[in-house]
This record gives C-alpha cells, sequence and structure tokens, in this order.
C-alpha cells in the first residue's frame, strides 16, 4: 500500500517545527517528507507480496496478524486466500485478531467467522505459542503494526514467536512497518529486573526501532531464551527513521488516531498512576485527570464503559485535568520528540494525596525504581533526563548494528 503525505497541507507552524526537529539529521528529507510541494511514498512489507509469496509456496503457514495487517484495505489473510496460500490458522496478539479486547484482558481462541480459520491467542491462555500449536506450521508470518514504545505487548508478542519457532524449526517471515515514533529514542533504559510482559529487554521506552530491526537485535544480541530461528524481514521501500508515517488502521481501540500515538510514550505513565488518561472517553492518550485534581484544572471528562474500555479507570467519575493535544499536528509539537516528563511531574505536584499518587505498575511501565523517586524529590526534567543518558547512549550503539533503514 502507498502511503502519503503532502507537505502543501502542513500549517506554516508545523513546517516551522519540522525543520526544527529534524533538519539537523538530514537536511535533505525533513519530517519524512523531501522539502518540496512533493509526495512521500512508503510501501510496506505486507505490500511487497512478490517478496514473500514465492517463500510461502507449498508450505504451511501460520500468520501472527490482526486488523492491522492490511494490503489496501484488505486484511492479509484475506490477500493469501485469494492468492493460493495455504494458511492453516492465525494467531493474534493483545486485543484479539479484530482489535475490539480491552488492554490487558484475556482474549479467547476460536474460530474466525469471516475466514473460518482457526484463531489461537496469544494474550489467553498462554503467551508463547506451544509446540502443539506449531506442529502443523512450516512457517509463520509475523505482520502487526507497532507504535514504537517499550510497554506495546506486540514486540514482546515477537519475542515469544521467535523462541518458538526456533524451539520446534519453524521459520519467521516479519512483514516490516514503519515505526510511527521511529525518529525518537529516549527515556529510561529497562532495568532486567523490572522485566514483564510490557517490557522484556533492556531498551528504552522509546526505541527508534522498527519491528524487523528489532527481530534482527533480539537475535544478534542473543536476547533471545532459545537458539534463533530462520528469520526473514521483508523490508519496507522508500522509509527512513525521519518519515512521519499515518497509520492506515489503529493498532488498538485506545489508540483512536495519531494524536494519541505522538503522545502515548508520555501519557501511557500515568496507567502506573491513580490518574486517568481518558480510556473510556474518544480522547484516550490525549488527555489526563482526577477528580481530585479539581482545584488545580479546569478541563473536565467522564471515563464510561465503551469497546475497548468496559471497565476503565475512575469509570463514571468527573475528572479534571488537561487536555494535551487535540489534533495530530499539536500532539506532534507539544510532544517535543521526546518522552515528555512534563504532565506526570505536574499532575503529581498537584496531587494533593501525594504518597498514594503512584501505583506498584509505574515501575513495570518506566522500567526502573529510579523515576517515581526522582519525580517524589522533585528532580528537575532535565536532570532526570541526564540521568538516561549513559544508558541511552549505550543502547544507540547497539542499535546501529541492526538498523535496516536510513537515519
Amino acid at each position: 500500500m502507498k502511503k502519503y503525505f503532502r507537505l502543501s497541507l502542513l500549517s506554516s507552524a508545523l513546517i516551522g517545527f519540522a525543520i526544527s526537529s529534524f533538519a539537523q539529521k538530514n537536511p535533505v528529507i525533513v519530517g519524512g517528507v523531501k522539502n518540496t510541494p512533493d509526495y512521500e511514498n512508503i510501501t510496506t512489507g505486507a505490500d511487497r507480496t512478490q517478496a514473500y509469496l514465492p517463500l510461502l509456496k507449498g508450505k504451511r503457514v501460520a500468520l501472527l496478524v490482526n486488523q492491522t495487517s492490511e494490503i489496501n484495505g484488505v486484511l492479509l489473510p484475506d490477500t493469501l486466500l485469494k492468492r493460493g496460500v495455504n494458511i492453516v490458522k492465525i494467531f493474534s496478539p493483545e486485543h484479539g485478531f479484530r482489535g475490539h479486547a480491552d488492554a490487558g484482558a484475556k482474549v479467547k481462541s476460536g474460530i474466525d467467522k469471516e475466514t473460518g480459520l482457526q484463531v489461537i491467542s496469544l494474550y489467553g491462555s498462554n503467551k508463547k505459542p506451544t509446540a502443539d500449536q506449531l506442529k502443523d506450521v512450516d512457517i509463520v508470518v509475523y505482520d502487526l503494526q507497532d507504535v514504537g514504545a517499550r510497554f506495546y505487548t506486540y514486540i514482546n508478542t515477537l519475542q515469544y514467536l521467535m523462541e518458538a519457532c526456533a524451539e520446534q524449526k519453524k521459520q519467521v517471515i516479519v512483514l516490516d512497518r514503519p515505526n510511527p515514533l521511529g525518529f525518537i529514542i529516549d527515556g529510561p533504559v529497562l532495568d532486567k529486573k523490572h522485566a514483564t510482559f510490557v517490557g522484556m529487554q533492556a531498551i528504552p521506552v522509546i526505541h527508534g526501532m522498527t519491528v524487523g530491526e528489532y527481530a534482527k537485535m533480539l537475535m544478534g544480541e542473543k536476547w533471545l531464551k532459545s537458539t534463533s530461528p530462520k528469520l526473514t524481514v521483508i523490508t519496507c521501500e522508500n522509509y527512513t527513521h525521519q518519515s512521519l508515517y499515518k497509520l492506515p488502521a489503529m493498532p488498538s481501540p485506545n489508540l483512536k488516531n495519531m494524536s494519541a500515538i505522538y503522545l502515548y510514550p508520555s501519557l501511557c505513565l500515568f496507567e502506573g498512576t491513580k490518574a486517568s488518561l481518558g480510556r473510556g472517553t474518544s480522547y484516550p492518550f490525549q488527555q489526563f485527570g482526577h477528580p481530585d485534581l479539581k482545584k488545580s484544572y479546569t478541563h473536565t471528562f467522564t471515563p464510561v464503559s465503551m469497546e475497548g474500555a468496559t471497565d476503565p479507570p475512575l469509570k463514571n467519575q468527573k475528572c479534571y485535568g488537561v487536555m494535551v493535544a487535540d489534533n495530530d499536528y499539536k500532539a506532534l509539537r507539544v510532544s517535543d520528540s521526546k518522552l515528555n516528563l512534563k504532565w506526570i511531574i505536574e499532575a503529581y505536584n498537584n496531587y494533593p494525596k501525594k504518597d498514594e499518587f503512584f501505583i506498584p505498575f509505574f515501575e513495570k511501565l518506566s522500567g526502573t525504581d529510579k523515576l517515581r523517586a526522582q519525580i517524589k524529590a522533585g528532580v528537575s526534567e532535565a536532570d532526570i533526563r541526564k540521568s538516561w543518558q549513559p544508558e541511552l547512549d549505550k543502547f544507540k550503539t547497539i542499535r546501529k548494528k541492526y538498523l535496516l533503514y536510513a537515519e
């Protein structure tokens, strides 16, 4: 599928922002768009069927896919079935094959009514494919749209898939897709004592890699708890790490638009607090608030039960807080191409019961004991960011070895 981002549609303010943010790194490509009134054409790995269909011929194929796995608006399973590929089953990640389940909700396996294929949930009774689930499979094709944050679970599902396929001697094909935050590397690097399914490896919160690059890193750094599988990455075309890429399908129920994706790494930290980040509203990951912040803010929202957020935090309670950004351009600007701590520090400082603001999940998201302690101690954002730098520099050195696309 061809994705286009027309520079002429950008406001003069965004052009100035894009130039200031990206020009130092790439004087010709600005924000992923040529510095002329032109188009940026990005072809995903899935689009490049001629590169991988021959690899599937005569094979028993399983797909690890969801609603983002599409070619020209048609889901990958439908496209491959029409091409005569022998698809024996579908594996699905968090949120399920059709992408409707709540965050963290267990998803049952079953039969997909539209294709008739067996769908095995990797966010239910098991997160790693079993030997029995792989016994009738030769190749597993992974095609999920990631968002570039360590705690977004699709890359951890990828790791489990690779380990299972290595153990069962099955081939893995990753159909790569652009990282919408591929121009950012930021945040604390995970301390392995805090490794969970929302962070399994020592990478920063925003890692700046595509899933294809990350798969190569998992193998190259020997981070898999197994030998390495036979891996093929079908790369994107015309993508660089400076590209601004608008996702054709939203990757999960509460990332409803690009505004939420740009703000996701920063505002997701509120999941480790008593505050709401807008689940159960029309603007999740674009706002934050709490009933006890009434004296500090005038913006309000009330979370309610809805698809993808059936039991949201602070359900049916009026929250007072901040609408961080209600459009893509503002979200890109205020996120400032970094893990922005401004909002969580401000909310903590305004919260009347400071000892109750953070919950234990905060360490799982941040990946460190230090960030909570730094915020509570009143350390400035600038000094907190300086404390990340040594580990970030080490990660960037490792990351360079596995890049498939220009910086």
